[in-house]
């Protein structure tokens, strides 16, 4: 059962205009989000990645190469931005006065963007990818493994409201903030998240043991009763 962080990409020109940027070409990190993508960085220091994966977008590739310097990440297209179609470009102040922008907010699985994709087609992408992704580490790397993806919002605030066993209808309670990381593993039976929208703080305690040659940590899907003593 390897690790997973998340990672969203550092904040961009288009969020700070207010502009749902979606699938625009050209956007990038502005010179706050590259702080924030290097800080982000920071907390994983000393963590050995077996991979890095991103979302096509350049704004995501750019955070990737930020927080694995060195590293070549994979570009996963499940992880790209949500398709929003006709709905990117244009100000977030002028989609509030849509009537599809309450069913957004209440019913996210019954959404479908105008020229665009499904908010239940992005949900079922982007956890297909992780988990695809997370299986294919496992076999590679062994169960102790850490890697890393970095996605977008709404993205990663799906796969962890499946993680958490939430309909898609309530992600909207999840908030994942730019450069943030959060900490899933998953297991046979089920996943859990370890950290959510998280900005501060080393990650180094998900570092693997080193163990006996030949030796192998048995996986488990129990959760510690009480809570356990935590990480070490």
């Amino acid at each position: 059962m390897p690790t997973l962080i998340l990672a969203r990409h550092g904040r961009t020109h288009a969020n700070v205009s207010g502009v749902l940027a979606g699938r625009t070409p050209g956007v990038t990190l502005d010179e706050l989000g590259e702080e924030q993508a290097t800080a982000a960085a920071a907390r994983l220091e000393g963590l050995p990645l077996a991979a890095v994966v991103s979302s096509p977008m350049e704004r995501c590739r750019q955070t990737a190469a930020i927080l694995a310097p060195g590293a070549e990440a994979s570009v996963e297209p499940g992880l790209d931005e949500c398709d929003y179609g006709s709905w990117a470009g244009r100000p977030i102040k002028e989609l509030v006065k849509e009537k599809l922008w309450r069913t957004v907010q209440a019913h996210p699985s019954g959404v479908v963007f105008p020229d665009g994709e499904a908010m239940a087609q992005m949900s079922r992408r982007g956890v297909a990818a992780v988990r695809e992704w997370d299986a294919r580490v496992a076999e590679e790397h062994g169960p102790d493994a850490v890697w890393l993806a970095v996605s977008h919002g709404d993205v990663i605030k799906a796969i962890l409201a499946d993680a958490l066993g939430m309909h898609l209808d309530s992600f909207q309670r999840i908030s994942v903030d730019p450069a943030s990381l959060s900490v899933v593993r998953y297991t046979e039976h089920r996943p859990f998240v370890l950290t959510s929208n998280s900005t501060s703080g080393a990650l180094a305690h998900l570092k693997p043991a080193k163990r006996r040659r030949g030796t192998r940590k048995k996986a488990t899907s129990d959760a510690v009763v009480g809570g356990g003593a935590g990480p070490a």
